[in-house]
């Protein structure tokens, strides 16, 4: 097997998926978001959490100012400590990373101006700091893999300017997964895969078939919208397999590389 990149979310059990990647060390990248401790992170700052809602219906966070060192703090600062210490307590080597570290490791384009719709109305926000991914520079991730570590990287990206932008994580694993020409790319979820009926486990679907543009199937919305778009960017760039596989199994990554969860492929 050559490079495999696993993206955590913020809600699958850490410990699982950490001890899992023993014996992985040098050919695993593990990419994590982390929107619980985020949204708690920013109660507890008295930082008001706010929706934005695109025209088209897909919503993201309002990550103005405040909010993108709330985001920069919960991820640093809890999420991936707990995630390397899970990962030393299974003898795994592991070194942390956003995007600002290796001159810019993942690189983006901030939005100065998005359009939102609120109270039925579509307005321009312009104090946004989010924005779309437009390259990966993974000189610093081949130097680690290489010395035998799992690098763990999350957002922010770097932006035009040098500043931090916060970008989608799952499509962050996708593009890291493009740059380094990996074999697969895992996105683990609080469920089965795929399902038919988001509110109906016994749905789930083996396969699916991703449109090249366009909506997605199933009326997919939320996380699994962005692992939908996540995954066809990476499989349209190159990665040969994707996975959505369930991140609370005993051993998560295992199971998904043994075919559970759904297999994604675009039509």
């Amino acid at each position: 097997m050559g490079v495999l990149v696993v993206k955590c979310g913020g809600a699958v059990p850490v410990e699982a998926v950490c001890a899992d990647l023993s014996g992985l060390a040098g050919r695993v990248v593990l990419v994590h978001g982390g929107g619980p401790e985020i949204d708690r992170l920013t109660r507890e700052l008295g930082v008001p959490t706010r929706t934005l809602v695109s025209p088209s219906g897909i919503t993201s966070r309002h990550t103005d100012p405040a909010t993108l060192d709330a985001v920069t703090l919960a991820l640093t600062g809890r999420v991936k400590p707990r995630l390397l210490r899970a990962l030393a307590a299974a003898d795994v080597p592991a070194v942390g990373l956003t995007g600002l570290d290796g001159g810019g490791l993942l690189r983006a384009r901030r939005k100065a101006a998005q359009r939102t719709v609120q109270d039925g109305r579509t307005v321009i926000v312009r104090d946004d700091h989010s924005g779309r991914l437009t390259s990966v520079r993974p000189d610093v991730l081949h130097t680690l893999l290489k010395a035998g570590f799992v690098p763990v990287v999350s957002p922010p990206a770097t932006g035009e300017d040098g500043a931090p932008v916060n970008v989608d994580a799952d499509r962050a694993a996708a593009a890291i997964a493009a740059a380094l020409g990996a074999d697969r790319l895992i996105l683990l979820t609080t469920a089965p895969g795929l399902l038919r009926d988001a509110s109906d486990e016994s749905t789930l679907l083996a396969r699916c078939a991703l449109p090249r543009e366009g909506s997605m199937p199933y009326a997919a919305t939320g996380g699994m919208h962005r692992k939908l778009i996540a995954a066809r960017e990476a499989l349209l760039a190159g990665v040969p397999q994707v996975t959505v596989g369930d991140g609370r199994v005993p051993r998560p990554v295992t199971a998904a590389l043994d075919g559970t969860g759904t297999t994604l492929e675009v039509a």
